[in-house]
């Protein structure tokens, strides 16, 4: 729009000063043409040539008087070649009508022909080359003008842009910030309707609704499952206490149920204790940090204890320190406590932590990869190993606490046989400019 309104503008002040040129230049020819006439008749052309040197002095110009055949006359200045056309024009008895549009880039002079004597009565022509220095100068300084106007226009615009587009779009940014946080699991997050269209300010409060009622929804069913966990572990214990009790009493042929009856009530306790620590685990809301290879360390020589029971051995290959969230240690209880039930004795369990990742890797049976896809699922078990003892939730546990502590957690495929289970932080985001 700016350059719609600034090239016409610019091209029309063009137009107008290579008129003002023309019609300042053409008086002064008619003049000289004029004296041409009288002098011819008269056939004294002193007067003229003493005329057109001192029109030629004063403006800088050239000035040449020609007869019917195209003899010089007179001539006073520099006159450029390649005026033929115009002399043939002006023994036509027709004068300049016109001149090239005058820009900052050229004519640097223009060329006026007229006609000595009138109608058949035609003597001559007069020529004048007249400097267009001043006329390109005005016509630069307006074009300069125009220019920086337009520039300072398209600079106000675009700022005016800017600020518009930044009130448009912030309910949107807000919108996305809170989208994000929703998704990293701040279910408390609201997008605040301060500026913008009122239709989407609406959208906010509309969002922010929605969201409240979501994570309502979410925190009632975490409070529903831990309150029936918990409120479950007391009764189930004494279950088991009676079960136990009932022991010295059993006949023999009772034994086998009582195996049985004691080991679902046995499993169904250790089910109670996985979900109220997932409901625990996805109540929390501030990652901690700690010294997470110490802390390992100290873990790792219990876990030992219970693997060298089992004739497995387990190595480590940690850093002196590693600050890092507190996640990662409960991480690797749950790998190492289902490492210690799939591995037959005389394997081997390796526990490396490097650069951020820590890596639980076994040479036990292994993982298909239909079933590493599955496992982190909740209540997920392999039909392999429905007979060994656990709830199907502590990889679903781990997963968790990996996505509350900003990492992943994978499982791979160890090499020859067995599986990795890999937790890795995420790396930081670049800064935006």
């Amino acid at each position: 729009m700016i350059a719609s309104l600034a090239v016409p503008l610019g091209l029309a002040y063009s137009t107008h000063r290579t008129n003002r040129l023309l019609l300042d230049r053409r008086a002064d020819t008619h003049r000289i043409t004029e004296l041409a006439d009288s002098a011819i008749r008269l056939g004294d052309l002193r007067v003229l040539v003493e005329e057109i040197n001192r029109y030629a002095d004063l403006y800088g110009a050239a000035v040449e008087v020609l007869d019917r055949e195209g003899n010089v006359l007179a001539r006073a200045g520099t006159m450029v070649t390649g005026d033929r056309e115009a002399v043939r024009v002006a023994l036509s008895g027709r004068m300049t009508e016109s001149l090239p549009p005058i820009t900052p880039f050229g004519p640097s002079t223009v060329l006026i022909a007229q006609p000595v004597g009138s109608g058949s009565q035609l003597s001559g022509v007069t020529l004048l080359r007249a400097p267009a220095a001043q006329a390109m100068r005005d016509v630069t300084v307006m074009w300069g003008t125009l220019a920086l106007a337009a520039l300072i226009s398209l600079g106000y615009g675009v700022l005016a842009a800017r600020r518009l587009t930044r009130w448009i779009m912030r309910p949107v940014i807000e919108l996305d910030r809170m989208t994000q946080a929703i998704a990293e699991g701040r279910h408390d997050t609201h997008a605040v309707p301060e500026v913008g269209p009122s239709e989407l300010r609406e959208l906010q409060e509309r969002f922010n609704a929605m969201g409240d009622a979501v994570a309502s929804a979410m925190e009632r069913q975490r409070a529903f499952v831990a309150d029936a966990s918990h409120e479950l572990r007391t009764p189930l214990t004494g279950l088991i206490l009676r079960i136990e009790n009932l022991e010295p009493y059993l006949a023999d042929e009772g034994k086998e149920e009582y195996e049985e009856a004691l080991s679902e009530a046995s499993r169904l306790a250790q089910l109670v204790d996985d979900l109220l620590a997932l409901a625990r685990t996805e109540a929390v809301g501030v990652v901690k940090k700690i010294d997470v290879a110490a802390q390992l360390a100290v873990r790792l020589r219990t876990w030992r204890e219970v693997y060298a029971a089992q004739d497995i051995d387990l190595v480590a290959d940690l850093p002196s320190s590693w600050t890092g969230p507190t996640a990662m240690i409960r991480i690797a209880d749950i790998a190492l406590d289902n490492a210690h039930k799939f591995v037959p004795e005389g394997g081997r369990v390796s526990v490396t932590l490097c650069g951020g990742t820590l890596r639980i890797e076994d040479n036990g049976p292994g993982l298909t990869t239909k079933e590493r896809g599955e496992a982190l699922g909740r209540f997920w078990r392999s039909a392999e190993h429905v007979n060994v003892p656990g709830s199907g939730l502590g990889l679903a546990i781990a997963a968790e606490l990996a996505r509350l502590s900003g990492g992943t957690l994978r499982l791979l495929p160890a090499d020859p046989q067995g599986l990795v289970v890999e937790f890795a932080q995420a790396k930081p985001a670049a800064a935006q400019p």
